[in-house]
């Protein structure tokens, strides 16, 4: 070899050195067959050791090794040396010096063997990787706390990836998975069609929908909506998540699903209590204008099929106050609401208007139509009489009714028709039917 060539080399294997010298990297030489080991600086100065502070004997290197790594260490190490791994690699706490225990990560491999395949010598590299063990140990417990933390809010926290095919998972979701949806976290790691197969069918094409249109804009998502669950039945859901896109093209959400099941049934005792007739269940006065008013208002817009109003006035129910009493009177218009819930399709709607006047809208109805409505209520008032004890109380109903005309200024106009038509069905003697 010629002087240069071997300046090069010796300037390579300086580069060498001093690379393996400036990582933490310490190198070992053993020979197999006498026991030796042989260290350098670097691999002593990772224990705190100066270089001529240790044997060069095999059999001192283990007890450096902490008590509960010893097995597993020199079981790795006769594996490689029997063939069974390609390599030797093991992470491991070895006491220093000083006393004190670092993890190192050694590397080696058999270099040379004899003609029946033994191990002769073994060369390899130690690394220190304390810092690293105790980062990695710092990050499990901030996992471990973060994971808690969640496990114990009420509700479901949970990550959500959506391909750009629509395909969805669910990679990481909190404990509160089995209240929310009653599921475990695995069914829905890799696929969410489990998810999907508990949102009520009414609501699951709008459940679709606001994600595709949330990854689509990356628009926060925000959906209530229902699920069908094996043991708790019918409920409502709510969730809140923020999208972010991904180089691969998919979307991640992060965000959290709570229960509003009481929420929403406290919301419709409300709405019940601001839109119905506490005593007969019918829409109360206020209600039954706004959607008189609305259906005009369609009935407007469309040039809709003809509609009819209906005014009722229970007959001489001052009389029945009177002489069985006010709750005896508050049965009697229960039970005439009840006979209009009989007779009426769900299209229409009845309203209590105050006392004991009455008012349907009857959609898709003429006036011929409404008043063979109207016979049948009569009739059915006349034969399904109301019980007071052993007596029978009679009621008769007295009929106002009017069509809902395009060329009325408002809603007030056919009102007043059919009031006017119920105040003729009165003075001409009740238990009538009159039309204007």
């Amino acid at each position: 070899m010629k002087n240069d060539e071997l300046d090069t080399l010796g300037a390579r294997e300086q580069w060498l050195a001093l690379a393996i010298a400036g990582s933490g990297t310490g190198i070992w030489d053993r020979n197999v067959v006498t026991g030796e080991i042989h260290y350098s600086a670097g691999w002593k100065a990772i224990l705190g050791y100066d270089e001529d502070e240790l044997t060069t004997r095999i059999e001192d290197a283990y007890p450096r090794l902490h008590p509960d790594d010893l097995a597993y260490v020199q079981a790795a190490m006769q594996d490689h040396f029997e063939g069974r791994t390609e390599s030797y690699e093991v992470e491991h706490r070895i006491r220093c010096k000083d006393g004190r225990y670092k993890w190192i990560c050694s590397r080696g491999k058999v270099t040379s063997r004899d003609s029946q395949g033994r191990a002769l010598r073994m060369v390899g590299t130690t690394t220190d990787i304390t810092s690293l063990r105790e980062m990695a140990e710092q990050l499990r417990e901030t996992v471990g706390l973060i994971t808690n933390l969640t496990n114990e809010v009420p509700g479901l926290v949970f990550q959500c990836r959506r391909q750009p095919d629509g395909h969805m998972a669910f990679p990481y979701v909190s404990a509160g998975i089995a209240d929310i949806y009653e599921l475990a976290p695995e069914t829905v790691k890799c696929d969410a069609a489990c998810i999907e197969a508990l949102v009520h069918p009414d609501d699951l094409a709008v459940y679709r929908a606001s994600f595709a249109q949330s990854a689509a804009s990356l628009a926060p998502w925000h959906l209530e909506y229902r699920v069908c669950l094996p043991a708790q039945g019918l409920r409502w859901r709510l969730g809140d998540a923020k999208p972010r896109r991904l180089p691969d093209g998919a979307t991640v959400w992060h965000g959290f699903i709570t229960d509003i099941t009481e929420r929403k049934r406290i919301e419709a005792e409300l709405q019940e209590l601001a839109t119905t007739d506490g005593l007969t269940r019918l829409a109360n006065r206020r209600h039954f204008m706004s959607c008189l008013e609305a259906h005009f208002a369609y009935l407007r817009r469309t040039n809709g099929l003809p509609a009819a109003i209906l005014m009722f006035d229970l007959d001489l129910f001052k009389n029945i106050n009177d002489r069985w009493g006010h709750a005896v009177g508050d049965e009697a218009l229960r039970h005439f609401a009840d006979i209009l819930r009989m007779e009426l399709r769900t299209a229409d709607m009845a309203g209590r208007l105050g006392g004991e006047e009455f008012a349907v809208l009857l959609t898709l109805a003429d006036l011929k139509g409404a008043c063979v409505v109207g016979q049948r209520i009569q009739r059915r008032l006349a034969t399904q009489l109301l019980a007071h004890g052993r007596e029978t109380i009679p009621l008769t109903v007295s009929i106002g009714i009017t069509e809902l005309r395009m060329d009325d200024a408002d809603t007030e106009a056919a009102l007043s028709r059919s009031d006017q038509a119920l105040y003729l069905a009165k003075k001409n003697g009740r238990n009538r039917i009159e039309c204007a």
